[in-house]
């Protein structure tokens, strides 16, 4: 009985590990499959109190009662939501947003399952007040960083005012396509919309201008965009100020474009949810020249997916439907995910 079990568990592995690597590769002929994700993790902090910030909150004595058992096990949900939008085979490339610090990142990488696979942490501090930063994680094997950059946000109506830095990352993906990555989280829209839209105008506009340089120095670069934007795809960050286009025939390769303007089918809702209103704030953002699926590296689809697996959403009673479980209601832990979804591309990289 004993000898069955282990053959059956035997087949069992082979079949996984052939669905695995199928997931990876691709349809026979096809290049590699390359996935890119981001997500915003809804404030990844260590309990510890940071003097240069005002972090207070989330100490044990804060308001959220912030400790080690609770921060761990943020990090292994962090942990099992990569794996998950990996399919087993985790992401090449990961953006993240609001996390601590360094410290935080760290035991991410190096004290769960992902120290299995040679992650690499790429962060800047930023001069954000809460001491929250964007950060971006990569597998050694599959990208080699070969420049990044923090590019700080300012604000002609308020020169005090301090947000999340704009992290850039240039860097060889497969040894085949060098990528310029920027990761962003804008500002919010705490104080409302109108009283806010012009940060986040100013903030495309900065990003706008990094990317026009990139295009005046380098033939038809392959540029990603990636983030939380506190925006909608149609709102005037986006559809004037960076000129985001919905991924149609003919693609310019210099052109950008919005890959959460192609609708999925799989999930045509968002990535959080206020009340009763879905919002697309987790956008993937790419130049022309990576959506013609001629060339050698191309975005499959050309669209980005909305992770939305079972165990991160949870029933909405106020609202109807479903909303992403998250850590906090308010000021009350509840241990779950976070109140964004995850974002993720494929790349297709032919030989």
């Amino acid at each position: 009985m004993k000898k069955a079990n282990v053959g059956f568990v035997l087949i069992v592995w082979l079949l996984m590990t052939n669905l695995f690597a199928s997931a990876q590769t691709g349809d026979p002929g096809d290049g590699t499959r390359y996935r890119i994700m981001f997500y915003n993790v809804e404030n990844l902090f260590d309990p510890l109190i940071d003097s240069t910030n005002c972090d207070e909150e989330f100490t044990p004595g804060g308001e959220r009662r912030w400790t080690n058992k609770r921060m761990y096990d943020k990090i292994n949900k962090i942990y099992k939501v990569i794996m998950a939008v990996g399919e087993y085979d985790p992401p090449a490339i990961i953006g993240l947003s609001e996390i601590e610090n360094l410290r935080v990142l760290q035991k991410l990488i190096y004290e769960t399952p992902l120290k299995n696979y040679g992650y690499r942490i790429i962060h800047h501090e930023s001069p954000d007040w809460r001491g929250i930063d964007v950060a971006l994680l990569y597998r050694a094997d599959l990208f080699q960083p070969f420049a990044d950059s923090a590019i700080a946000l300012t604000f002609a109506d308020d020169t005090s005012y301090r947000t999340r830095d704009i992290l850039y990352v240039k860097g060889l993906a497969m040894g085949r396509e060098m990528l310029h990555i920027f990761v962003n989280h804008w500002p919010s829209r705490y104080g409302g919309y109108m009283n806010t839209i012009a940060r986040r105008n100013d903030a495309a506009a900065l990003l706008l201008s990094q990317v026009d340089s990139l295009k005046t120095a380098l033939a038809s670069p392959a540029i990603i965009l990636m983030g939380d934007f506190n925006d909608d795809p149609t709102d005037e960050s986006f559809a004037k100020v960076l000129q985001a286009k919905k991924p149609e025939h003919p693609f310019n390769p210099d052109a950008l474009y919005n890959l959460m303007l192609a609708p999925d089918p799989e999930w045509p809702f968002g990535s959080l949810k206020y009340r009763e209103s879905w919002n697309h704030f987790d956008q993937l953002i790419v130049t022309g020249t990576l959506l013609a699926d001629t060339l050698q590296t191309h975005v499959k689809q050309q669209r980005a997916h909305i992770f939305h697996a079972d165990f991160l959403l949870e029933p909405d009673e106020t609202y109807l439907g479903q909303k992403p479980y998250r850590t906090y209601l308010g000021f009350r832990y509840q241990g779950g995910y976070s109140d964004h979804l995850p974002v993720y591309l494929d790349l297709e990289i032919r030989p």
